[in-house]
């Protein structure tokens, strides 16, 4: 009986060291090369352009399909920009999206659509003001490869979508400022371990190692 015990212990222990699946892996998102952009109708002469910059979270992706693919951001919202000082303070401010008290915004991967080895239709939930709203992007893989300088895995998606602002409460001005907002979203992930299948409803936990900046930017 010890023997056997010992066998099994052996055993469990050697399986513990095997490598996880190669093919399923998290994705650190590099704040530096990822920006959410988006535009809103202004009094019909313009679109007004605004981003928000340095997002931070993870993606749960296989480079070989898209089954089991899943993403969770964070967005500061302190980084909201529109060009201009006195704008950006007005659109921080409690009227709008109230920075202070709701410093960040957050997007929840929910499933995911595969449409082709390069485009998908990613489904989620976006949060805020502690508002919660499902909302849908179409989501493209532009390239998974080694970054030519840091030469660390790298893969880069880009995605839009189409919101409705009064979805969050954000309903001042409604015949100077149109109520659809367009929102284009660019990241770079770099590669950070490998990962075994989540279970089903479980959120995958987010690595914690930094993400160093580019020698460009050095």
């Amino acid at each position: 009986m010890r023997r056997l015990a010992a066998n099994l212990l052996g055993f469990a222990t050697f399986g513990l060291a095997l490598p996880l699946p190669a093919a399923m892996a998290e994705w650190r998102i590099d704040p530096t090369h990822s920006r959410v952009i988006f535009d809103v109708e202004h009094a019909g002469f313009s679109y007004a352009i605004g981003a928000v910059s340095a997002p931070t979270g993870h993606v749960r992706y296989d480079p070989e399909g898209w089954e089991g693919a899943s993403v969770e951001v964070v967005l500061p919202m302190a980084t909201l920009d529109f060009g201009d000082g006195d704008w950006n303070r007005t659109m921080q401010g409690r009227r709008w999206f109230d920075v202070a008290r709701h410093p960040t915004a957050r997007f929840r991967s929910t499933r995911i659509e595969a449409r082709d080895a390069t485009q998908a239709v990613l489904h989620g939930e976006l949060t805020i003001r502690d508002v919660v709203v499902p909302i849908v992007l179409h989501l493209r893989r532009n390239a998974v490869k080694r970054h030519p300088l840091t030469l660390r895995r790298t893969a880069g998606f880009s995605a839009t979508a189409e919101l409705d602002r009064r979805a969050f409460g954000l309903e001042a001005y409604p015949s100077m400022i149109g109520h659809a907002v367009r929102v284009r979203i660019e990241v770079e992930a770099i590669r950070t371990r490998r990962a075994p299948p989540a279970p089903e409803g479980a959120t995958p936990s987010m690595p914690l190692e930094p993400v160093h900046a580019h020698p460009q930017h050095d």
